[in-house]
């Protein structure tokens, strides 16, 4: 990492759904990510983005894309040191929004690192995680353990607003702090 120089952290919400809860759960991580202070932070939505279902005709690792949705995720993605990835469970699986977005793209993702924000019902979208660690680390993102889950979500948001329970601010620090430290430590790998 250049000296002086800030981290970019990408906040995404990883679900398209209509009624779906993440934009309340991202807003909080954005603001917790701002006051941690290792990251310029910025919230991306997947909404905002309407990516079809792989229509590119080349394959991503190419980087050559017709299509002026994925020019702009493709800018979004490379300007990004870090990630931060949250996302219901839906059917024991992460969003297919979001499987879709990560595989549109192939050397954007590379060499960079990634936290996970998660939430369901009982298991807290622990399954989601586990499946979206999987594809990232096909793509070259290193996925930090440190995870946040959110059990029972729907308890959890208020009038749009998402209330944390008692443990979901230090586990956000920690995911933050040990992202901010693997994020430091391989962005000299892509320079």
């Amino acid at each position: 990492m250049i000296e002086g120089m800030t981290l970019k952290l990408a906040i995404i919400i990883g679900s398209t759904r209509p009624g779906r809860l993440g934009p309340a759960v991202a807003a909080w991580a954005v603001d917790a990510a701002q006051e941690h202070g290792a990251f310029d932070v910025r919230l991306v939505d997947l909404a905002d983005f309407a990516l079809p279902l792989l229509d590119e005709p080349e394959h991503p690792s190419l980087k050559r894309y017709h299509h002026e949705h994925t020019k702009r995720w493709s800018a979004e993605i490379d300007d990004a040191d870090a990630f931060v990835f949250v996302t219901p469970e839906y059917d024991y699986f992460a969003p297919a929004s979001l499987v879709n977005a990560v595989q549109c793209l192939s050397k954007e993702w590379a060499r960079k690192a990634a936290g996970i924000v998660s939430y369901g019902g009982i298991s807290s979208g622990l399954r989601s995680t586990q499946a979206l660690r999987v594809l990232l680390s096909n793509v070259n993102v290193h996925a930090v353990p440190q995870t946040v889950a959110i059990q029972f979500i729907k308890r959890q948001v208020h009038d749009s607003v998402f209330v944390p329970p008692e443990y979901a601010p230090g586990a956000l620090a920690a995911m933050l702090d040990e992202l901010s430290a693997w994020s430091e430590a391989i962005a000299s790998l892509r320079s």
